[in-house]
This record gives structure tokens, C-alpha cells and sequence, in this order.
């Protein structure tokens, strides 16, 4: 069953595909194909590909922005995918201590132990949805629902780069130091995104993530 989208105007030169939750991965991988076609279309200048939506920014105001609404709708309706070819990454992680700082509070939450929350965590198969946020932070489908824990009250000033942070009903990780308020569970030494690479972020969207718990000083 085709999940149903609605679609508007974003200022003057973009136009938004959103759907409704659920998050699923059908869905997405839809997403991932009207991306793949309309980043080819002649008037379209970028698409930006989100966690159930998709926004097409426009080379000119003067585009035909009915044409392209029609076509957007006529795209999502034909149910056409798009699984890229999977690559599966393990990403090393130390958990808790000052790396995890948040590992206690989310255990309390969820009404495990910590070594349960790592367990639970590093037991389950991710899929990357989509990069955004910071360059190459991966927003990560399949974290188990009862790892499942609300963002901090008050966020973080700076995030250390490679946390592996818990926000609401997803999981990611901070490529680079940043203000945040997801619940620090871990951190990596992996760099996710290094601009002279290419391409320069370590993860793509469709990757099989996997964390893989490391002893503090092993990685």
C-alpha cells in the first residue's frame, strides 16, 4: 500500500514531498528513487533527501511549479524503489564512562542495566536513512523500541565527534563537536566525514550499520 503524501511550496524555489509517520524502510527506499530521478530533471538543482520527506530546491522561481507537483505525485504513486547496493559497516564503539556519559540515565529510563542497554544496542541491525544535521551524521532506522528514551532537558553546549547518541526512537552519531541534546550512550574513533575523501562521508544512505562494543583503550 502506497503511504500517503501530501505536497507544498517551500519559499520560492523548492517544493516538499512529506509523508506521514510511520518511518518505514519501503518508504524510504521510495524516497531514495524519486531522489535518484529528479536529481537529473533539468530544472531541479538539488534534492534533499529526508527521513520521510523529500524537497526538490529549483534551479529558477520561474519553474513550472505545477508541472513539477504533478510529476512529484505521479513519481510517489507509481511505487517505484530504489535499494542501493548494501554495504555492511561496523562501527566500533566504547560504551559508557566519559565516553557514554548518558548509559546510566538511559538504562534507568528504559528499566535496564546499562550492559543491557549495550547489549540491546550493539544486538541490532541499522540501515541508514538518511545524512543530515552535520555532514555524514547517519539517522539510523531499527534501534530496537525499548531502547526507545527522551532528549536531554537541557542539550549539550559541545558533543564530542564520534558519540553515539540516543534521540527519542533513533540512534546516530556525531561526526564533528557540535551542540546536542540526544542521550550519549558511547563514541566512536571512526571519522564519518573527512572533506578530503571522496566521497567524503564514511556511511551512505542504505548502509547496514552494526556497532560493535569495544573495551576503553582497544580501538
Amino acid at each position: 500500500m502506497v503511504q500517503r503524501a501530501q505536497y507544498y511550496l517551500l519559499g520560492e524555489r523548492a517544493i516538499v514531498l512529506e509523508l506521514a509517520p510511520p518511518v518505514t524502510l519501503p518508504s524510504q527506499q521510495r524516497i531514495w528513487a524519486l531522489a535518484e530521478k529528479f536529481a537529473h530533471h533539468p530544472h531541479v538543482q538539488e534534492v534533499v533527501p529526508g527521513m520521510n520527506n523529500l524537497t526538490l530546491l529549483l534551479q529558477t522561481p520561474q519553474a513550472d511549479i505545477a508541472a513539477l507537483l504533478e510529476l512529484l505525485r505521479q513519481g510517489w504513486e507509481s511505487s517505484e524503489t530504489l535499494v542501493p547496493q548494501a554495504r555492511e559497516v561496523a562501527i566500533p564503539v566504547i560504551y559508557g564512562g566519559e565516553m557514554g556519559p548518558d548509559l546510566d540515565e538511559v538504562a534507568r529510563h528504559t528499566g535496564m542495566t546499562p550492559q543491557q542497554v549495550v547489549e540491546c544496542h550493539a544486538a541490532a541491525a541499522y540501515v541508514v536513512y538518511f545524512l543530515g544535521f552535520q555532514p555524514g551524521f547517519p539517522y539510523l532506522g531499527g534501534m530496537p523500541e525499548q531502547l526507545t528514551a527522551p532528549r536531554r532537558a537541557e542539550p549539550r553546549l559541545s558533543v564530542p565527534a564520534g558519540s553515539v547518541g540516543i534521540g527519542g526512537s533513533q540512534t546516530g552519531i556525531y561526526p564533528q563537536a557540535a551542540p546536542g541534546g540526544w542521550q550519549l550512550i558511547g563514541r566512536t574513533p571512526l571519522a564519518l566525514f573527512n572533506p578530503q575523501d571522496t566521497p567524503p562521508t564514511l556511511l551512505r544512505p542504505g548502509d547496514s550499520v552494526r556497532f560493535v562494543p569495544q573495551r576503553e583503550g582497544v580501538c
